[in-house]
């Protein structure tokens, strides 16, 4: 069973596309229970010479949306057709930023799907660099047609 998926590979399941593409590669996938993925941050990130000019920090909101990306893989990769449907958050609930993520970090996301009910998952999820508890959070998102 495969448990690993590229750019590529992601790109067919999920609707999103450049410049808003927060996950590179899922390198563990548990179908139906978790997901880990990988965001690798670099200093030419589009939104980085606004937030913020000579220091960089990559916006907390973008940190949370590279949590629904790859909560969102782990929802739509087992349709049998997941082209047709997409994902749309709900609610963030307790949602913390520990440290700041700077350029040349790779964020670790780690989700659970804590709950699938008549189409709204509740997912909890971390982001990590390296072994260090960079933000967290537990996000609602609701499966929408395309």
């Amino acid at each position: 069973m495969k448990t690993e998926y590229n750019i590529e590979e992601i790109l067919e399941v999920l609707p999103h596309r450049f410049p808003f593409v927060f996950i590179d590669r899922v390198i563990k996938l548990d179908p139906g229970k978790t997901v880990t993925a990988l965001k690798n941050v670099n200093i030419n990130e589009w939104y980085f010479p606004g937030h913020f000019p000579g220091t960089p920090i990559m916006p907390g909101v973008l940190i949370l949306e590279s949590m629904a990306q790859a909560g969102a893989f782990l929802i739509l990769h087992d349709l049998e057709d997941p082209k047709k449907k997409g994902m749309l958050f709900t609610s963030i609930e307790k949602s913390k930023f520990r440290k700041p993520v700077v350029p040349g970090d790779q964020l670790v996301i780690k989700l659970e799907l804590l709950k699938f009910k008549l189409g709204t998952a509740k997912i909890q999820g971390a982001a990590f660099v390296g072994d260090k508890l960079v933000a967290e959070a537990t996000l609602m998102a609701s499966l929408v047609d395309r």
